[in-house]
């Protein structure tokens, strides 16, 4: 059987202002060590034997149809702008309209050199590789809009970082690969025509009822507001918010230095290069509105009479704080066992997470544990808890099913860095049945598996993950 991708390339359409056409760089020996049946079916593709699939994903082959260029756009990097950016490691191959009638980008990460590596090698090692793909699959399993990951493929090359590491690509799919930075570079260049035609571009293809670039800036505002609030719901950390890293379809996307909490506290960061907490868990919502912010100053550029524009920009940006909390409300009410809404179930969530932050309350484990018998467990006090409990069980004895509710909201499993880092490890050494475990269990995170539960654990001591790093 001959791997057949029905490409149908609209960005590579676009003027050539918008990328640099760019074919990815071969590499000495492929082997392809992962791909995903489920969403290769989903894009129509029809899959090849192992050893073509292993040549395509790894860049060496250029499938008939694609388009391969490299994406340009510029980005605010921990609140200082860069004016150029672009894929420094990716090779956008093209889209595809799949059977449910969606448009998809498949993209290579990791692929080599591109006009835009400012004298980096293009290349990506094993580890973030294989995180990306378990992470990102991950979240899509948890319900939350994300990139997701086709392919995984050993390169048989060296990759030089701190360490010789071995290298890899992954193929990475997405609504698209617009970002926040696509609208400021034109905006930050004058180009205002440019502006214009990647605004209409975005709209046709993300919100095709969105009118104009404030209906827009509407829509990216709603779509953000919501992935923001699951986020938190689940106690994930992106770890680099950048505006180069925000994107315009609502999906998180660029899995670098990213971590599910295990002990809960407002104030985790995991990322190695956030040494003063921009992205921690606690200040997302914020950094969320500070990027739509630069997207709506972008916006403006391309309006003949911006001073008329700027109220509306105002008002959409200032909305977006209050959105946020509504839907945090929603996804933590959901945790706790609530579908009635009432006008102090803020007090009582907080109080929670209060508790949890003073307690060292696993997050995951401790959400989950609301829905039996053991909650009062997580804690090293249980009277702590017993002392919230009583105003909670009040709350929800009126609710017909909170259990029901708590567990299609709170998941058994998330991907815990400890046992990542414990896969990538074993990865290198050429044990795979780490990561296929993970990826089968995360594929269902709010059934029990009871045959699971050491990946429902927190680490013990020793396996803890102080510090996640970009893996550039």
């Amino acid at each position: 059987m001959t791997l057949t991708i029905p490409f149908d390339n609209s960005y590579a359409r676009l003027p050539a202002t918008f990328y640099s056409s760019q074919a990815p760089d071969p590499v000495k020996a492929p082997r392809l060590v992962a791909f995903n049946d489920d969403l290769a079916r989903i894009l129509g593709i029809e899959p090849g034997d192992t050893e073509e699939m292993a040549q395509v994903f790894a860049g060496n082959r250029t499938p008939e149809g694609a388009s391969p260029l490299s994406q340009l756009y510029s980005g605010h990097q921990f609140g200082q702008y860069n004016p150029q950016l672009g894929d420094g490691r990716a090779v956008l191959l093209g889209e595809t309209v799949g059977i449910d009638g969606q448009r998809r980008d498949i993209q290579l990460k990791g692929s080599g050199r591109t006009p835009y590596s400012r004298g980096g090698d293009g290349r990506a090692w094993l580890g973030p590789v294989l995180r990306e793909y378990v992470v990102s699959e991950a979240m899509h399993a948890l319900g939350i809009p994300t990139t997701r990951a086709l392919a995984a493929v050993e390169t048989g090359e060296p990759v030089y970082r701190e360490a010789v590491l071995p290298g890899a690509v992954l193929t990475r799919v997405a609504a698209s690969h617009l970002r926040v930075g696509t609208f400021q570079i034109f905006a930050a260049r004058g180009d205002a025509r440019s502006l214009k035609q990647l605004t209409d571009y975005a709209i046709a293809r993300h919100y095709p009822d969105a009118d104009g670039p404030m209906g827009l800036l509407a829509a990216v505002r709603d779509a953000q507001a919501d992935l923001i609030a699951r986020w938190m719901g689940v106690g994930f950390i992106h770890g680099v918010m950048n505006t180069d890293n925000s994107s315009i379809s609502g999906e998180t996307i660029d899995y670098g230095p990213c971590a599910f909490m295990d002990v809960y506290h407002p104030d985790t960061v995991f990322s190695s290069i956030d040494r003063m907490g921009r992205y921690a868990y606690s200040n997302q919502p914020d950094i969320a509105v500070w990027n739509l912010a630069q997207l709506a100053t972008a916006l403006i550029q391309q309006v003949e009479t911006p001073e008329d524009t700027v109220q509306d920009a105002t008002e959409i940006v200032h909305a977006m704080p209050g959105l946020i909390r509504e839907r945090w409300l929603s996804v933590f009410r959901a945790k706790i066992g609530i579908t009635e809404a009432r006008g102090d179930d803020h007090v009582l969530i907080n109080d929670l997470l209060d508790r949890m932050a003073a307690g060292q309350v696993d997050f995951t484990n401790g959400f989950r544990a609301l829905s039996g018998e053991a909650a009062r467990d997580q804690f090293a006090d249980p009277a702590v808890f017993d002392a919230w409990a009583e105003k909670w069980r009040a709350r929800i004895e009126s609710e017909p099913d909170p259990v029901a509710v708590m567990r299609r909201a709170n998941p058994a499993f998330i991907p815990r860095n400890h046992r990542v880092e414990q896969m990538i490890e074993a990865a290198v050494n050429g044990d795979y049945a780490p990561f296929d475990r993970l990826n089968t269990v995360l594929a269902r995170p709010f059934e029990d598996q009871p045959d699971h539960a050491d990946l429902a654990r927190p680490p013990a001591a020793g396996e803890a993950v102080a510090a996640t790093f970009c893996g550039t």
